[in-house]
């Protein structure tokens, strides 16, 4: 199963404090809005996002390579929760079956991380 991307995105406090503290890691901007700042440090990418997420949430991105450009090939998202739902993974959001192109869904891990795979193309 091939989920594309991946990157933590982090509920921060003060978005302003956490981009600091992650440049001292290395991790520079990439992309961001108002309330959330997108770094990245070679291949590894943050999502900071202040007051938008309740907990931190594991994100996949079909369709995406680790430095955000398209790949050539991608499992569609909803190829991807087909597969999930046949295995017996239990979806808290689910995308439109019958639609194409973006969508997202979500998941809890065991321990109640959020999982969050979301198709931008």
């Amino acid at each position: 199963m091939n989920l594309g991307a991946f990157s933590v995105s982090l509920a921060v406090k003060d978005l302003e404090a956490s981009k600091s503290f992650y440049a001292h890691l290395g991790f520079e901007p990439v992309g961001g809005g108002d309330h959330w700042q997108i770094l990245r440090n070679g291949d590894h990418v943050i999502g900071l996002f202040e007051g938008m997420f309740e907990h931190n949430v594991l994100t996949f991105n079909p369709g995406w390579d680790q430095q955000g450009q398209e790949t050539a090939e991608f499992t569609d998202i909803r190829a991807l929760q087909a597969t999930l739902k046949a295995r017996g993974v239990p979806l808290i959001s689910e995308v439109d079956e019958n639609g194409e192109g973006p969508g997202s869904l979500t998941m809890l891990d065991p321990d109640g991380n959020p999982v969050l795979i979301d198709q931008h193309r």
